[in-house]
């Protein structure tokens, strides 16, 4: 059986985030995914926004680990040059009920610690269309700090910094179960990892990151108790890409709804518009193919603050799916980090329930796999 230190499993934004954080430590690891390339799941269907943390519950992870991952993902794009661009967004209301909302929401967002250059201002209607004429609001909150990023150029780069640490990326190579024995010294753990062809690893810590499928991954460790695991559930999420050029150069969010952040406006790195995702709940990840009839709910949406949008403008795109663990009747979940003092197993995290701002907070969630695999 070989030997190892670490098994990251799942090699994601977060997955890749994860395992260079530990291979810049020292620690000897390997990146195993059961697809052909890396960041082919949810890290690559998403709207490739840099949040800056002001919808999340004050205190949470979600929202202590998106204001401190978009600061070091900000440094590190930069030092990198990585493609990204601060280009901020609008958070918008059409309709006098909705202009109360957007001062709860300043006040969740200096909770959270957006304050001074970071903080979200109140702009009136006739300030919100300076910044974009095309914009039907009654009033809107200005975000300087939301932005974008290739998210396919941020994973490379965190791929290159764990190759070069002498991390090694295992394709192809799905997870098929792992088992809790003990270390050589007393109270210590180790773990039998087995992935589908029959390979077997003992390795002294093991990261679940499996996106989508990390509560099923999480079942599949035996000699740990797995009655206090989440149950996973899947939201889609629809996009529709704009048929010629973008009038907007921010982005564009209404006022948040249930499990999700309303049918927005983003832009990629060549400005080019999408909008979504909307929310879909569905019986498995792999549904993905979008229906072309859902975007004639996209246009009522989205002239409520575009008016002007053409009949025709809108083509459907691509999916993407939220690993959710909450049902739809209940409240979003926060993201749950499972180390060895929730399971009770030295050397083994979970990470589950990954969804927005996970890529936006993948370096902070990074650290805090590291913080809790000390004295492993």
């Amino acid at each position: 059986m070989d030997a190892i230190q670490t098994v990251v499993i799942g090699a994601g934004v977060v997955g890749l985030a994860v395992a260079r954080r530990l291979a810049l430590d020292g620690q000897e690891v390997l990146l195993l995914e059961s697809a052909d390339a890396f960041g082919t799941g949810t890290s690559s269907r998403n709207s490739e926004v840099i949040h800056a943390g002001i919808y999340y519950p004050a205190g949470s992870l979600k929202a202590q680990l998106c204001v401190q991952g978009r600061q070091q993902l900000y440094a590190y794009c930069q030092e990198r040059s990585v493609a990204h661009k601060q280009c901020g967004k609008l958070i918008v209301a059409t309709s006098s009920d909705q202009v109360a909302q957007l001062s709860a929401i300043q006040a969740k967002a200096a909770l959270n610690g957006l304050t001074g250059a970071d903080a979200l201002c109140l702009l009136t209607q006739a300030e919100a269309k300076a910044l974009e004429p095309a914009l039907q609001c009654d009033a809107a909150l200005w975000s300087p700090s939301t932005g974008i990023v290739d998210s396919h150029a941020l994973m490379l780069s965190y791929l290159g910094d764990f190759e070069n640490a002498g991390g090694l990326l295992a394709l192809n190579a799905c997870f098929e179960s792992a088992q809790v024995v003990p270390g050589e010294d007393k109270g210590t753990t180790r773990f039998v990892v087995r992935t589908r062809d029959g390979t077997e690893l003992l390795a002294q810590r093991v990261v679940n990151a499996a996106g989508l499928t990390a509560p099923n991954v999480a079942q599949k460790f035996t000699g740990m108790k797995t009655n206090g695991l989440p149950k996973a559930y899947y939201a889609k999420g629809n996009y529709f890409s704009l048929s010629g050029k973008s009038p907007f150069s921010h982005l564009i969010y209404p006022v948040p709804e249930a499990a999700g952040l309303g049918v927005h406006l983003t832009l990629d790195m060549a400005g080019q518009a999408k909008f979504g995702p909307d929310v879909e709940w569905v019986d498995s990840p792999d549904q993905l193919l979008v229906d072309p009839r859902r975007g004639d709910a996209f246009y009522a949406e989205v002239r409520k603050y575009w008016p002007g949008l053409k009949d025709g403008a809108l083509l459907a795109s691509y999916a993407g799916i939220r690993p959710k663990i909450n049902a739809p009747s209940e409240a979003a979940a926060d993201f749950c980090i499972m180390g060895p003092q929730a399971h009770g197993v030295k050397g083994l995290v979970h990470l589950l329930g990954i969804e927005s701002p996970g890529l936006t907070s993948s370096m902070a969630i990074a650290d805090r796999v590291w913080a809790l695999l000390q004295h492993v």
